[in-house]
């Protein structure tokens, strides 16, 4: 039981990466080697089914599988370049999710990125503790994690349009409104994240629907897409009433951010470049 607990500590931290910005990453073939795949290709099938569960989850692809050259050395000297992909932990957590469950490490592999997921959570007093812009981040990955454990039930429902079930949510919530309306209300641009033009109070109402829908569906053993987009939209109609009985605000009144997370990630990498490169040049002086 022992080295069983300390082959779970170590053995993903061994391979785990880090950027020059601080950022944890893995590389997708030394992660094949530790979930005991021989052959890539049959890695690479998990992979794909990994990114398939990324895209259901409403999450940019190349965010979290970004592909980047290697090359490997051939028998005769020569070398020739080989496909290898760059993975952010939740990348990782979809592979090991999608891996062989009669493997013994697979299993140690989904312990090892649920608690770590478990260790960035917050308490209430650490969070109101937080500026805004920390309590959007926050909520956000929260609503990331969210949508993936509900696209996973949902689809067990018999959900294959995540649009269509993802818009009867939005409908009920925000009295009406897809997806797309909410973006154009906001003024963002073509396939620019809504979620991630929210405040933390409007991250809040939807982390809240989504966690409410996926308790709904499992407990009532929801069954069949219609029922389903029926579930979210009334339990997104629901909450609504909620804010309005307790003279809250309406989702759709409360302001949009000045700038995305995006733009305040791109921020705090440019802020970093510039603190490296004064640096330099302090120690040059």
């Amino acid at each position: 039981m022992n080295k069983l607990k300390e082959y779970n500590k170590t053995i993903f931290e061994e391979i785990k990466h880090m950027d020059e910005y601080g950022n944890e990453f893995w590389y997708a073939r030394e992660l094949q080697k530790v979930l005991e795949y021989k052959k890539w290709q049959k890695f690479l099938n998990v992979i794909e089914n990994a990114k398939f569960a990324c895209e259901q989850s409403n999450f940019i692809i190349d965010e979290h599988f970004t592909q980047v050259g290697k090359t490997s050395k051939m028998p005769n000297g020569g070398v020739k370049n080989i496909l290898e992909y760059r993975l952010s932990r939740y990348a990782c957590y979809l592979i090991v999710q999608n891996s062989d469950p009669r493997k013994e490490v697979v299993a140690l592999g989904q312990t090892y990125f649920a608690i770590q997921t478990r260790k960035q959570e917050l308490t209430e007093n650490e969070y109101s503790m937080l500026t805004e812009d920390e309590k959007r981040f926050y909520q956000r990955d929260l609503t990331k994690k969210g949508n993936y454990s509900l696209n996973q039930v949902a689809k067990k429902c018999g959900v294959k349009n995540f649009d269509k079930f993802h818009n009867a949510g939005y409908k009920g919530l925000y009295n009406g409104e897809t997806a797309n309306d909410i973006a154009k209300r906001k003024g963002l641009r073509y396939r620019e994240d809504i979620l991630d033009n929210m405040g933390s109070e409007e991250l809040a109402a939807n982390l809240f629907r989504i966690t409410q829908t996926e308790s709904k569906l499992k407990k009532d053993n929801i069954s069949g897409e219609k029922n389903a987009n029926q579930t979210h939209y009334c339990i997104g109609k629901n909450i609504r009433e909620v804010i309005a009985k307790n003279g809250g605000t309406m989702p759709e009144d409360l302001p949009t951010p000045e700038k995305s997370l995006k733009e305040l990630e791109k921020d705090t990498k440019n802020s970093k470049k510039l603190g490296n490169k004064d640096n330099m040049k302090i120690e040059q002086q």
